[in-house]
């Protein structure tokens, strides 16, 4: 790897794994030094086989206008603008470390905000997106009824989903249906997929393909994209408990924005070998 030299120390590449939900993180800590992640090292590292493997990879970097800046990445390397469990794992590491309470992380969806409260995490992970500009689309479209197969329902969240309301989330084929839609040419930066079956109207059971990464057992910034897109449509409440394929979410569609929460679990400390780095 070109400048491998001066960007790893001599003994490797430290990092984290976590999970949010079964959504599954490598953390990097690059706060005192320059960022260390290309999209070569983040498709190494996501190879399941070959390397650690994520669903994403989020980056820690010093910031001037929060506690901490957070860059993320997807499997295939191509960069995420958002994720809410990651966001979630971040936040319980550095409240864990610092006894504080609260804590503000800049991502390319903005300053977010996270606060333990009664031993969880709750992340503020801003307002929607509904404009089709923002989401963004290839053109204009109304994106609570796309002209797709399905009347799915377009969010932004800092990264683009389209929401399909169906009568049996667990018949849905998830791994046949979600790459055609990623990447259909109404969505310019391809896009998130969620399948959602509301149950109540304070419950969801979702599950979803994720842009740049395939099916994951939790997606924190589409449980909030389907969140908003059920309350658009007058399915449910603004609090809602979901049920994905990882375990429970609990979504709250605020004045100020939308609040997550749910489990965490720090899995372990390890250590990328010189070795690994040189052969990327």
């Amino acid at each position: 790897m070109a400048g491998m030299d001066s960007a790893y120390p001599d003994q490797g590449l430290a990092f984290m794994k976590w999970h949010g939900a079964g959504n599954d993180f490598v953390i990097i800590d690059s706060r005192g030094r320059e960022p260390v992640v290309t999209e070569a090292l983040a498709r190494a590292l996501g190879d399941r086989n070959r390397g650690v493997g994520f669903d994403q990879l989020a980056e820690m970097r010093d910031s001037d206008v929060a506690d901490i800046d957070l860059d993320f990445w997807n499997a295939d390397g191509s960069r995420a603008g958002a994720c809410g469990n990651a966001t979630r794992c971040v936040a319980r590491y550095l409240l864990d470390k610092t006894g504080r309470e609260t804590l503000s992380l800049r991502t390319e969806r903005g300053v977010l905000e996270a606060r333990l409260i009664e031993g969880a995490v709750h992340v503020n992970m801003g307002h929607p997106q509904t404009d089709w500009r923002e989401v963004p689309l290839a053109h204009a479209a109304d994106t609570a009824h796309l002209p797709l197969d399905g009347d799915p329902v377009a969010v932004g969240m800092g990264n683009p989903h389209a929401v399909f309301f169906v009568d049996d989330a667990e018949a849905v084929d998830v791994a046949g249906i979600g790459p055609r839609i990623e990447r259909d040419p109404l969505f310019p930066e391809r896009t998130n997929v969620e399948f959602a079956e509301v149950r109540g109207p304070d419950e969801i059971r979702m599950r979803v393909w994720e842009r740049g990464t395939g099916i994951t057992l939790a997606c924190g910034s589409g449980a909030c994209a389907t969140a908003v897109a059920a309350v658009r449509r007058g399915l449910t409440g603004r609090e809602v408990r979901m049920e994905v394929d990882g375990g429970w979410l609990a979504l709250d569609w605020r004045e100020d924005g939308v609040w997550m929460t749910g489990p965490t679990a720090h899995v372990f400390d390890a250590v990328l070998t010189r070795d690994f780095l040189e052969g990327i």
